[in-house]
């Protein structure tokens, strides 16, 4: 059962990698911060305005992409002020090639990949781990998120639509305004950050870690003020440089979101309903580094629906969290599995079995205490139906050490109120976990839980142990995790029980100079493999791959799959086709095509042609990326499976088309249409936004559901929803 685990971990461990010998810090950058009276004209004009001409600016950008080290091939100059209420940057993008610049999207927080753009990060603590991220465009686009732990967030690593391991929080949506304009010069912007929208401590004069990153798109150059090795990104900030003279008022800190929303609705069985209500939303400021969320009667209208998947397998699907209350400061809360075991996952709390529970209210309590990160929230939802209503607490501290080593533990628990409640409806979830760092590229991390669950008494168990190493050419890592049969998080996420699993990664980045346009290869080796607590493998994938991407931004990745796949009991995967008990062995080739992403058109294909179960199944993906000008931008997907067994052939379609315009940075619509041949439906989600502060503002949403086949309904579901909220600053001064 270990050998392929043992095997991989030999190999990584096998190959040459740096002393773990911490190296001498090199010499960081610094930024002198300027304090002023009057604010600056946030216009986006840099050039013609005076009080910048008298600032001190960070240049000298060095490249991470195409040219490790070299200079950048087009000078940034970077400025800081602040007052009172504020602080400002200040950036002047020189390009000697105005014309040629790109502006891919001009919606908030749209992607900066394929633009060309602009980002800080500030970390206001100085804890060289985390910190609030900045960004925008040539088109004035507002980009902003939160950073945990260097991007790593919790264990496991991974993204934070991704669940577990939420290192950037992209959610996360801040009052503040930028203003970017376009010349023979380049391209300038201007950023008002309010104090309120920061947190840091108490003392009168701050030392902040910052970096800057600029994207030429069309030269596929990434650059930075304070240098960066290959393998890092903008959340590296122990190698960040330093924002020095930095004033930060006392906080106060008190925002009101009151919402209001209109609902008319339509089901197929001729039910109508017609509802008016509103809430209220609550931020204070306790201290300058802790902060209190509240709120009444919690609504999420305005919010995308779900992408639908086809679920081939037999364990659960993970859809991640949307909900903007939920998915600030989610990056603390995150232990467990990415996708697989999460401690906690948020949808828990008002959702049951995909229908909507009411949210009576609830309270969040995030922020630092020294070296110390703590979290408590509380939430209380409404029965609903034959829904019982639940009480759900949430309590989190990570204590944080030098060389991004930290320790930390969660508790949740779950308790059924009211009389539709059982008597013993009382859930707990309790784990430790922690990192240790080695050396400036090497990192030990893991878990440890245990569940309180009425009626279960053993194996209530899950732990994870993992160690990653990441240096300039050669990424790997070896892990290995357990969950016991009556592990049960009721207020997280469990895609399988009951089993043991060993993974590992050995993963080699190569920068040829000169063959055949070729930019970047990366060839790779991974597998992961689930054994039940009897050593029974349920599932096994080698993966063997190489990654080839070209200058002019085109990729192509091929590679191989061995999969296992052990079924100790049948299950349906379709209907009427039944997959008996066996062991099935099998072989697939994959190849996925990419052309460049940030042209207008842009095209993707990815490929699985091989074995499957008890016979084969041939799979592809394409879509197709098209946008004209900043203001519309389109995707069209489709996931296409012709899968033929011993049992019987089926096949699946599901097909997705994105569709937005903008008319301004704040007001457009948005588009998604779905359909799904094996749930024999076809869905539609419009929304409409007129953004104002912190991502409130008007939202009109209409959505339909409408089922086909001879089983159909004749008439759809509809529901239209106009919802409009307002960002009230108790104490913003001007």
């Amino acid at each position: 059962m270990r050998s392929p685990f043992a095997l991989l971990t030999y190999l990584a461990l096998a190959l040459p990698t740096p002393a773990l010998i911490a190296q001498e810090a090199l010499e960081r950058p610094a930024l002198q911060a300027r304090r002023i009276s009057t604010p600056p004209l946030i216009d986006g004009n840099v050039l013609g305005e005076s009080i910048w001409s008298e600032t001190p600016f960070a240049s000298g950008f060095i490249q991470t992409r195409p040219t490790l080290g070299a200079p950048a091939s087009e000078r940034t100059e970077v400025q800081a002020l602040f007052t009172d209420s504020a602080i400002y940057f200040a950036v002047v993008c020189y390009d000697r090639q105005p014309g040629e610049i790109i502006i891919s999207d001009t919606r908030r927080d749209a992607s900066l990949r394929d633009t060309d753009s602009f980002r800080v990060i500030l970390d206001t603590f100085g804890d060289r781990r985390n910190g609030f991220v900045f960004g925008t465009n040539p088109a004035g686009i507002e980009y902003d998120g939160q950073v945990q732990n260097e991007g790593r967030g919790g264990s496991g690593g991974g993204r934070q639509q991704r669940g577990a391991g939420a290192g950037f929080n992209l959610n996360w949506d801040a009052a503040w305004q930028v203003k970017a304009i376009v010349g023979d010069f380049g391209w300038s912007a201007e950023f008002e950050i309010p104090w309120s929208t920061l947190r840091y401590p108490a003392t009168e004069v701050q030392n902040w870690g910052i970096n800057f990153q600029r994207n030429i798109r069309r030269k596929i150059e990434t650059v930075f003020w304070s240098p960066l090795e290959r393998q890092y990104n903008l959340y590296r900030l122990s190698d960040a440089g330093s924002l020095t003279g930095v004033e930060p008022p006392a906080q106060r800190l008190l925002h009101l979101i009151p919402y209001g929303l209109a609902e008319v609705s339509r089901d197929a069985l001729e039910a109508n309903g017609d509802d008016f209500d509103f809430g209220l939303d609550l931020k204070y400021g306790v201290t300058r580094s802790l902060t209190l969320d509240a709120t009444y009667n919690t609504d999420f209208a305005q919010v995308e629906v779900d992408e639908q998947q086809v679920n081939l397998d037999r364990f659960s699907l993970f859809f991640p969290e949307k909900r903007p209350f939920f998915l600030e400061n989610s990056g603390l809360f995150t232990v467990g599995l990415s996708g697989l075991a999460e401690l906690f996952f948020s949808r828990r709390i008002g959702l049951e079995d995909g229908a909507v529970v009411p949210i009576l209210g609830g309270a969040r309590l995030t922020g630092k205490i020294g070296d110390t990160q703590v979290g408590l929230l509380t939430m209380q939802t409404e029965a609903l139906g034959s829904v019982h209503a639940d009480h759900f607490t949430v309590a989190r501290v990570r204590h944080e050490l030098p060389n991004r080593t930290h320790f930390g533990a969660l508790v949740t628990d779950r308790q059924g109120l009211g009389s539709l409640a059982p008597t013993s409806a009382d859930y707990q979830t309790f784990a430790v976990d922690g990192q240790v760092g080695f050396g400036e590229h090497r990192q030990l991390s893991g878990f440890v839980s245990k569940t309180s669950t009425p009626g279960i008494k053993v194996d209530d168990h899950a732990f994870q142990v993992r160690f990653d190493s990441s240096t300039e050419k050669l990424r790997w890592f070896v892990d290995y995790a357990e969950v016991g049969a009556g592990f049960n998080p009721e207020v997280g996420f469990l895609s399988r029980k009951a089993f043991r699993r060993p993974s590992g990664l050995v993963f080699y980045t190569f920068r040829p100079e000169d063959l055949g346009g070729l930019y970047e290869i990366r060839p790779h080796i991974s597998y992961t493999g689930f054994w039940d607590l009897n050593d029974f493998q349920e599932s096994g994938r080698w993966h063997i791959d190489n990654h080839w991407e070209w200058r002019n931004g085109n990729e192509i990745h091929t590679g191989v799959n061995l999969t296992h796949e052990g079924l100790k009991e049948t299950f349906e995967i379709w209907p009427g086709i039944v997959i008996p008990v066996g062991t099935y062995k099998n072989e697939e080739a994959q190849i996925i095509m990419r052309t460049d992403r940030g042209r207008p058109l842009s095209l993707s294909l990815r490929t699985t042609v091989g074995g499957f179960f008890s016979g084969n199944r041939t799979s592809l993906s394409p879509s197709i990326d098209f946008r004209r000008g900043e203001r519309f931008t389109s995707r069209l997907s489709w996931r296409y499976n012709d899968i033929r067994l011993a049992e019987g052939d089926f096949t699946t379609n599901l097909g997705q088309l994105r569709l937005t315009y903008s008319f301004t940075n704040e007001i457009f619509i948005q588009g998604l249409f779905q359909y799904n041949d094996s749930t024999r439906d076809i869905s539609t989600n419009l929304r409409f936004t007129w953004l104002q502060s912190a991502n409130t503002g008007l939202f009109v949403v209409y959505n339909e559901l409408r089922e086909f086949g001879a089983m159909a309904l004749q008439d759809p579901d509809r529901r239209l929803i106009v919802k409009y909220s307002r960002l009230i600053d108790v104490f913003r001064r001007r």
